[in-house]
């Protein structure tokens, strides 16, 4: 008898922490669950509920749009408007606002390549104790108010600012430059916004690099530039990447630099968003505008998020 209940006693023993994996998660279930969490209620929801929007009818109400879904008499009805999209499709505003964005994103990306990659290779090649102190410098405007800075842009470039009265004052020219109020001034303000998401990806990368590839090869009689273009480039590519996407996708859904700093001439996704809003109340046709601008930015997106494990992966 007592070697017939042994085996049940010990099925019961075994099963009890089974249960108890079941019920209480180990620690690295619950830390990989909080960011899906996080992520779900921060980015998954919210795009759903925008989503539900760009799929109604703007009315005068308050939210001003009409309900999809509607329960009555024990029937539920859900019209799904698509007037919103074919509105998009059919008008050449949000055509050209989205190529305009897509186009200042892309030549402001590469200005901060071109800026931030001479900075970023620099402070990677300054001495050990120096480095903390040049990062700071990169970062420390970051540390003041977006809106001060570009406040402080509009002062620069107006045509009583400091850069058009030094030009004057030492005879360049004798009338004042437009610059503020125009897409160079847009891009200015861009450019030096974003150019601290561009030197610190380089420079985290740039900092890895193995000196002694570049002793090999000047050891094999490879001039600088040869093994600048040959051998730092091409390793220097997962951060050149992964900071062209930190400038870009943002950028493209820029809002507060071309409202101050641009002029009527300035046309993005951004503003136009705002217009349709806060101006026209047209949360439908907004939502969808929103809709779309995420789905063409799906592509950087992805392959940030490529290079960016490619890149971890390498580490380990």
């Amino acid at each position: 008898m007592t070697n017939s209940t042994s085996p049940m006693q010990n099925g019961t023993k075994a099963a009890a922490p089974h249960k108890s994996r079941v019920l209480f998660p180990k620690g690295r279930h619950f830390t990989m669950g909080f960011p899906f969490f996080w992520l779900l209620l921060f980015f998954a929801l919210p795009f759903a509920i925008v989503l539900k929007i760009s799929f109604s009818t703007a009315a005068i109400a308050i939210p001003p749009y009409e309900a999809i879904a509607q329960y009555a008499d024990e029937v539920l009805e859900i019209a799904i408007n698509l007037e919103n999209y074919i509105r998009i499709l059919d008008d050449d505003l949000y055509y050209l606002a989205y190529l305009s964005s897509l186009k200042i994103a892309f030549f402001s990306t590469l200005g901060c390549l071109l800026l931030g990659y001479p900075m970023a290779y620099a402070i990677a090649r300054a001495p050990a104790r120096m480095q903390t102190l040049l990062l700071l410098l990169i970062m420390l405007p970051s540390w003041t108010s977006f809106l001060i800075r570009v406040y402080a842009w509009m002062g620069l470039l107006s045509n009583t600012g400091i850069i058009n009265s030094s030009l004057i004052w030492l005879g360049v020219i004798t009338d004042p430059i437009q610059i503020l109020n125009t897409n160079v001034a847009v891009y200015i303000g861009i450019v030096y916004t974003y150019l601290p998401f561009m030197v610190l990806p380089l420079y985290a990368n740039l900092v890895k690099l193995d000196g002694s590839l570049l002793e090999a090869a000047s050891d094999l009689g490879s001039r600088n530039f040869n093994t600048f273009w040959n051998v730092t480039l091409p390793l220097s590519k997962g951060g050149i990447i992964a900071g062209s996407m930190l400038v870009f996708i943002p950028v493209v859904g820029e809002f507060v630099i071309p409202e101050l700093l641009g002029g009527p001439e300035t046309l993005m996704i951004g503003k136009v968003l705002w217009q349709e809003f806060f101006n026209n109340r047209d949360w439908p046709v907004a939502s969808a505008l929103a809709i779309v601008m995420l789905l063409l930015l799906i592509i950087p997106i992805t392959l940030f998020h490529h290079y960016q494990s490619k890149d971890m992966e390498a580490d380990r």
